[in-house]
């Protein structure tokens, strides 16, 4: 039996059961996600953008590091092609990302990784490809579950979707809700992650350089600038420091 036929011919239950478990997995970080999404939302009311225009922002490009930019990039009227381009380098990140998930999903048809692939977020990717190696590590003959990665997706989706949108409605009412500390959710979560995937200090070192030139940047240079030097750093970094 082919890996495609075996993805296909997963029984209703145990689908049904991987879809609860990538739910529950994904709790905590739908919790961590409530506070930052609330501040998206605010950020993105103050710009000007409504209730209905802030969901329909996050639902269509789910990454919130690229909404972040665009929404402190926005302006009346918005620079369209500066905005595009900061979000397209954010974003570029998703092709390594993708690339990592390729040898996991090659027993899957096109029609379901595709969709599957438009949930993809960091937090997403990390806990789908964490439970792909866990699955390779236990013999599984499939390592990747599709139902436990849309699981934790849909779960993750509907949560920033929903509170951004909850955020640009009570950002007129509350103010600015940083002084509140939720702004400090984002990265919190990140470096949860980030521990979870730490394999060694050679493989962080392009971390490192990007964000020390990312910061370096914000600090010298105004305007965005800080977000494609970092991006290229790292990429430089990473190439420098790859094994043959």
């Amino acid at each position: 039996m082919t890996g495609m036929t075996q993805g296909r011919s997963m029984p209703v239950p145990e689908r049904r059961a991987e879809l609860a478990r990538g739910l529950r997995a994904s709790l905590p970080v739908m919790i961590g996600f409530i506070p930052f999404a609330l501040v998206l939302g605010a950020q993105a009311s103050a710009k000007g953008l409504g209730a209905l225009e802030v969901p329909i922002l996050t639902g269509l490009n789910f990454g919130g590091g690229s909404e972040f930019a665009a929404i402190g990039l926005w302006t009346s009227p918005p620079h369209l092609l500066l905005i595009g381009g900061v979000t397209m380098l954010v974003n570029c990140r998703h092709l390594l990302m993708g690339a990592a998930f390729a040898p996991y999903l090659r027993h899957l048809p096109r029609r379901q990784v595709l969709p599957a692939l438009f949930f993809m977020c960091d937090e997403s990717w990390a806990m789908g490809l964490a439970d792909a190696r866990l699955g390779a590590r236990a013999g599984r003959s499939q390592p990747f579950s599709l139902a436990y990665y849309l699981g934790v997706s849909i779960g993750l989706y509907a949560t920033w979707v929903v509170f951004t949108a909850l955020g640009a409605l009570l950002g007129p009412v509350l103010g600015d809700i940083t002084r509140y500390g939720f702004d400090m959710a984002f990265p919190a979560v990140f470096l949860v992650l980030l521990r979870g995937m730490w394999k060694s200090v050679r493989a962080a070192m392009p971390w490192a350089v990007s964000l020390a030139v990312a910061i370096a940047v914000y600090l010298l240079v105004p305007g965005a600038w800080y977000v494609p030097a970092g991006a290229v750093a790292g990429v430089l970094a990473a190439c420098a420091w790859a094994r043959p």
